[in-house]
Order: structure tokens, then sequence, then C-alpha cells
């Protein structure tokens, strides 16, 4: 049965072991992103297929009739892939969870302490010949909210509670009783957390869900990370607040438009530091992302060889 990777990222070839790639000793792997026609005829037969990154919309799916397994590397494959026509297909979605936990947890922390500091302004400052001396703030103590308490938010806790903050959460299933924190409401974390941290999937329910009367709601002192989806926090409404000094810092890694353009509002503020949506990029994750995608697809295989 043919099965490809059909857009491999150099970085991702990088990691790629022989471990991981006798998993699949068969698989076709492209690098880079095809045009059109190498894409139909890397398509074209496959059963299987691992996409990093390509669009398939229903009509693409339809041209191909032998394909029943998608691995989509991360969780967000329905950014990607008409998941409801592949259903009707009978194509099986496989997505890949859990992987950069870890990574991105501790993304969030260092994002945490460079907003904690002033990072990112005295590097500014110093390449601009200017030597400032911001005062900083010491973490030990302080009490930081974990607004979503996923595989990410439970390793921020984790990591959290070990460099000495009072760590509260709010999860909208519940905080887990085995996690280091206390579980509070939405607005008594919103209200009382010296930092928030947003670790939310994004959904209808969770869209904007950092308006203004939640942004309202920060300390003045208050430092707001976000590295979970951009569409998660209303931008204008946090720009308006960071423009007027309602809360101190705000830290992200995530925007609801990517690239951020040069000219966006959140690029001209000092009181921001940004980071270009690489919280989940190091090579261990990378590695442990290849490594359960090979699995799955194999695993998929041979279920469809056993029938």
């Amino acid at each position: 049965m043919k099965h490809v990777y059909i857009d491999c990222t150099e970085f991702g070839h990088s990691v790629l072991t022989p471990e991981v790639l006798s998993t699949l000793p068969d698989l076709e792997i492209y690098t880079g992103d095809p045009d059109p026609e190498t894409l139909d005829r890397l398509m074209s037969g496959a059963v299987g297929v691992i996409n990093g990154r390509t669009q398939m919309d229903a009509a693409f799916l339809a041209r191909y009739p032998t394909l029943r397994s998608i691995v989509f590397l991360g969780t967000g494959a329905s950014t990607y892939i008409d998941t409801a026509a592949a259903e009707k297909l009978g194509i099986q979605v496989r997505t890949v969870r859990n992987y950069g936990d870890r990574t991105i947890a501790e993304h969030a922390f260092a994002l945490i302490m460079a907003g904690a500091r002033a990072i990112a302004a005295m590097d500014r400052d110093i390449r601009s010949g200017r030597w400032t001396m911001p005062v900083g703030v010491e973490l030990a103590g302080k009490r930081l909210g974990v607004v979503g308490t996923g595989g990410i938010g439970s390793e921020l806790i984790r990591l959290a509670h070990g460099f000495g903050m009072e760590v509260i959460a709010w999860n909208r299933s519940g905080v887990p009783d085995h996690l280091p924190c206390r579980s509070v409401p939405l607005d008594d974390l919103l209200k009382t957390a010296h930092v928030v941290s947003l670790h939310l999937a994004l959904t209808d329910a969770t869209r904007h869900l950092m308006n203004a009367e939640k942004l309202a709601m920060l300390r003045s002192d208050a430092i707001l990370v976000n590295v979970a989806r951009g569409a998660v926090i209303d931008e204008p409404a946090l720009i308006d607040v960071l423009e007027n000094g309602r809360i101190a810092h705000a830290a992200l890694d995530v925007f609801e438009q990517e690239p951020l353009p040069k000219d966006h509002p959140l690029t001209r503020l000092e009181n921001v530091t940004l980071t270009a949506h690489s919280a989940y990029k190091t090579r261990e994750a990378m590695a442990r992302l290849l490594s359960t995608g090979f699995t799955l697809l194999r695993d998929d295989l041979k279920a469809l060889s056993d029938r």
C-alpha cells in the first residue's frame, strides 16, 4: 500500500532518526511544499498520507479514491483538512496530541520571565545605544493564574510551582486534583493573579474569551501570557488596555493574523513581548511529533491490511 509524507520541512527532516524511519521503511518522503503537479503525483494511489500543513478540501480529497488514512502532524487538522468530507469518503483523519506540552510550557514560562524582567525591552534599548535599567518583578511567591489545565497548562503549573510561585487555575471541565494548584472561578483568577497564562483550545466558546470586560478585571500590575491561539484574546481590547497602562505587560506567541504585520499596533508598544508562534518548536518536540505520527500511520496501514 502506497504511503507518503507530502510536505516534510527541512527542520523535520533533520530530526528523522533511523529508528523513526524504520517505523515506515517504505514511506516516500517529499521535503518542502509540493507544487500542484508534484502533489498530485504523491497523492495518486496513496492509501496513507502524513500531512504537515497542506490544504485538503472536499474536492481535493475526492480526487484520490484509494486514500484511507491521513495523519495530520498537530492538533488543528480541521484548519487544513475538510474532516467532514473525509469522514463521508471513509478517510480516517488522525491527529498528534501532547507532543509539545513540555516545550510549549517552557516557552510560556520564558515569556513570564521576559515580562517580569523586561528582557526584550532592555535588549532593544542596548542595541539602540540606550542603557536602561527597568525595575523588575521577583516571581517567587507571586500568584500565577493558569487558564486551561490540559497538557500544556498542567506542565506550566508544575514548572511554576517548582519555581516558588503560588498557582491558581481554572478549567472549563474542572481542574485535576493531582496538580499543585488551587482551583478558583475564572473571574477570581483574573482579578487576583499577578500573571495570567492562557492555555485554551480555540472554540466558539473561547473565541475572544479575553474581551474588554475580562481584560478590565486584570490587576494593573498583571502580566498576560498567550501561547494558545490569538483569537482567544480580543486584540483591539488588549491594545487599548496596554496603551492606557491598565495592565503591566503582555507576552504573546500567537496572534489573530499571522505572520504579524510589521506595522501592527502591538509592534509599537514597549510593554509587549512578541514571539513568532514558535512555542512548539524544539528538536525534542518535533522528534516526538514525527515518531507518534509515523506510528499512527503504521498502525492504520496494518489495520487496513488485516481486513
